[in-house]
């Protein structure tokens, strides 16, 4: 069932994290003025947090001991000035790294659209879509908190903390020690619950991915769901699916936040022993009251980016598996492609030769073998035989959605591994069974088989497979908004809509699969009338299982077992009375 397909979980892979970092950070290079900026206001705050200690100590053991209070004043309203400008400048450094994380995620977020674009029918035949959805919406949006604290958290905290521990081991190595005696035990403690922890957030994504897969599955199919009255059953998989969900979250949310409790207990246990060190083992005359409290706020300001750097690295852990389900995506290559010498195949003629093509689509299991023929410009080439014959392979090779395995597809000699995809697809017309229409006008969905055409060349395409007619009837002809996949219109009118936008292209190949199997049979005689007048003189292939429609073709192949089992016009074939002879009199009975 589709049910179980969306259930499974996505067979990724999780790399080192300092690689998924580095090259995420790549995305901030061109940014480098802002970075400047926002490494100068991080130097100016660092170092206005380093100040604030010695500041209490002066005050204490300097002005208050003196009780020098002019002189206190002037050194309390100089530390307020400096923390009002710090607070100002952090400001600051927040407002630019949100300008440079959000131009970061709408790059990544187009850069993984485009990539996607470019990869083959493979690639999506093995993922359901609200799976590839998840990636480009859900997975990017986590990124933002990766980029931006970064920059404004982990940068400064750990700078703070470095310049920390060089002060406080300057002023006293013995308090120093004292201040970060339970470090080890911290090390350790972190370095358990990180790799646990990273590892339940991977899985939770998946858990995440799936439930918006089958979500956008059940939507697209609702139909199918209420006709068979499966609301029950979708229902309970949606709520065991969300359970899975929040479970593997509970998992990861629990290993996470023993983050802080670990923290806590080291840094109450450390400045506990830093006092017991100041008074037994320092003394007073080597360590008074102002250096012991500027030792207290040093270990603070030690304990306080430990404890943030802390809580970085969870929400790090938990984004950055969707920083490595995005770059899986962006390292996955196309599997149909332009090959570096690839040429622009100049105005097709309409030649099409197969020769020893085999093909299949896993590897295993083979579609076609060593199939062979040709076809001269402007025939009409019906595909009939059984399902899973290889009629429609025999169409996505002519317009290359695959590539063959052995042999060679031939369009006026160019093979087509060697041609430009953009080259070849922009000159054939292709017209299948699924009938998609996207949200728009009905003008916007037949132009978009010929982006700059003409209200008089829309309105032709429209004529010529009987379209016209039902497009005027309505209340805004031609502007007509449609809503999503053209709800509201017949299975036929969306086939006719279907159909216009293909001819409008004006293809010099064109290739119809199953192309009027949800036009009734008067409207596909008008449809038969159109396509005759339309395309004459050009390559078309058209594959259809009602084989009344496909008489007139020059030749008829029939597709069988890998192969081209007979080949020979409609009367030719019915003289001979094999498979074709048996499959039209089987569909007239």
């Amino acid at each position: 069932m589709a049910i179980n397909a969306t259930r499974q979980d996505e067979n990724t892979k999780m790399t080192k994290k300092s690689v998924t970092l580095f090259r995420l950070l790549k995305y901030l290079l061109s940014y480098k003025w802002l970075i400047v900026g926002v490494l100068l206001t991080m130097a100016v705050t660092v170092a206005i947090t380093l100040i604030n200690p010695l500041i209490i100590e002066r005050a204490i053991n300097v002005h208050i001991a003196n009780k020098d209070a002019k002189s206190l004043i002037s050194l309390v309203s100089l530390g307020i000035i400096l923390n009002i400008v710090m607070i100002l400048l952090v400001k600051l450094r927040m407002y630019l790294m949100a300008l440079m994380s959000n131009d970061v995620l709408v790059k990544i977020r187009v850069e993984l659209y485009e990539h996607i674009q470019t990869l083959g029918l493979k690639f999506f035949d093995s993922r359901p879509a609200g799976k590839i959805i998840a990636r480009v919406i859900g997975d990017v949006n986590s990124l933002k908190g990766v980029l931006s604290d970064v920059v404004t958290t982990l940068f400064p905290q750990l700078a703070t903390l470095i310049a920390v521990l060089v002060i406080m081991l300057v002023k006293n190595w013995i308090l120093t020690i004292a201040s970060l005696i339970t470090f080890p035990l911290l090390a350790f403690g972190l370095f358990y619950i990180q790799n646990k922890c990273r590892e339940l957030w991977h899985i939770h994504r998946k858990k995440d991915s799936n439930m918006s897969g089958f979500i956008h599955e059940d939507i697209a199919g609702i139909r199918v769901i209420q006709s068979f009255a499966a609301e029950d059953e979708t229902n309970k998989t949606l709520e065991e699916m969300n359970q899975e969900n929040w479970q593997t979250f509970k998992d990861a949310v629990r290993i996470n936040d023993a983050f802080g409790p670990v923290i806590e207990f080291c840094s109450g246990f450390a400045t506990i022993f830093l006092y017991y060190a100041g008074i037994k083992i320092v003394g007073a005359e080597a360590a008074p009251v102002g250096t012991i409290m500027a030792f207290v706020t040093y270990a603070c300001m030690v304990w306080d980016p430990v404890s943030q750097l802390g809580n970085l690295y969870n929400q790090f852990v938990r984004n950055i598996a969707g920083a490595e389900r995005i770059f899986e995506i962006l390292d996955t290559k196309p599997e149909v492609f332009n090959n570096p010498d690839a040429v622009d195949i100049p105005e097709i003629k309409g030649e099409v030769e197969f020769k020893n093509v085999t093909f299949s689509y896993d590897d295993t299991k083979g579609v076609l073998s060593d199939v062979s023929f040709k076809v001269k410009p402007g025939e009409t080439i019906a595909l009939v035989g059984p399902t899973g014959a290889g009629k429609s392979t025999i169409a996505n090779l002519i317009s290359r959605f695959y590539d063959v395995q052995k042999g060679q597809v031939l369009i006026d000699g160019y093979d087509l591994q060697k041609v430009t995809i953009e080259s070849l697809r922009s000159q054939m017309g292709v017209m299948t069974q699924d009938n998609f229409l996207f949200t728009g006008t009905i003008k916007d969905n037949i132009a978009y088989g010929k982006l700059n055409a003409t209200d008089k060349e829309i309105e032709e395409a429209a004529k010529a497979v009987h379209a016209h007619e039902f497009i005027t009837k309505m209340e805004k002809g031609y502007d007509t908004e449609l809503s999503e996949r053209g709800a509201g219109l017949s299975a036929g009118e969306k086939q006719l809509l279907a159909f216009a936008r293909t001819m409008v292209s004006m293809p010099k190949i064109l290739i119809l699969d199953e192309a009027t199997s949800s036009i009734d049979t008067k409207t596909e005689m008008l449809v038969q009338d159109g396509i005759a007048a339309l395309l004459k003189g050009r390559t078309s292939f058209v594959i259809a299982h009602r084989l009344s429609t496909i008489k007139n073709a020059d030749r008829i192949f029939v597709v069988d077992k890998g192969g081209i089992a007979e080949c020979g016009s409609h009367d030719e074939l019915m003289a001979k009375k094999g498979q074709y002879y048996e499959l039209y009199t089987a569909q007239l009975q």
